[in-house]
């Protein structure tokens, strides 16, 4: 199976699993970028990611350096602004035209995961969603724990069987 783990961090939270969960897995590692990140420190960067989060602001990203046909599976991580998705994460999941894959989706977050997976699973709905994993504050609370939770869920959901075809996909 060719394994495909795509993550924006801010902080260092989100790469962190990624990183390890694509070592674990040997998976291929696709890093979201935005054309344009303000660096903001403190306060500010939860007032304007925050802001952007609930005004559903779309950042312009770097194109996707992978063609996702090449992959079985996907991981898509992202951090938690706002109890949501982070916007680059959105942005990039509207472009993306990811259909028929076995997705696995994960958060990092230092409050609430909120709507973050609902808010994800809206922009890729023809694919199959085999997890969601949540981290809380993998950097500041215990980082062997979540990479040990990391690596858990990264086997558990590479090893999952396919899901049967639909009536109407037979």
């Amino acid at each position: 199976m060719k394994v495909l783990v795509v993550y924006y961090s801010s902080e260092g939270n989100t790469r962190l699993i990624a990183r390890h969960m694509a070592k674990t897995v040997n998976a291929d590692l696709l890093e979201i970028k935005p054309l344009k990140e303000a660096k903001r420190r403190g306060l500010a960067k939860f007032i304007v990611g925050g802001g952007q989060a609930m005004m559903n602001k779309r950042p312009e990203i770097q194109p996707p350096e992978k063609d996702f046909e090449d992959y079985d599976m996907i991981f898509i991580g992202t951090p938690v602004w706002a109890w949501t998705a982070a916007p680059p994460v959105i942005s990039y999941l509207e472009k993306a035209n990811i259909e028929g894959k076995r997705i696995a989706l994960f958060s990092s977050n230092e409050g609430q995961n909120g709507t973050t997976f609902e808010k994800m699973r809206r922009y890729i709905p023809e694919n199959e969603i085999v997890g969601e994993e949540e981290f809380y504050a993998p950097l500041k609370k215990d980082k062997e724990g979540t990479l040990v939770k990391a690596v858990s869920f990264a086997y558990r959901m590479i090893n999952q069987p396919p899901a049967a075809p639909r009536r109407d996909e037979e």
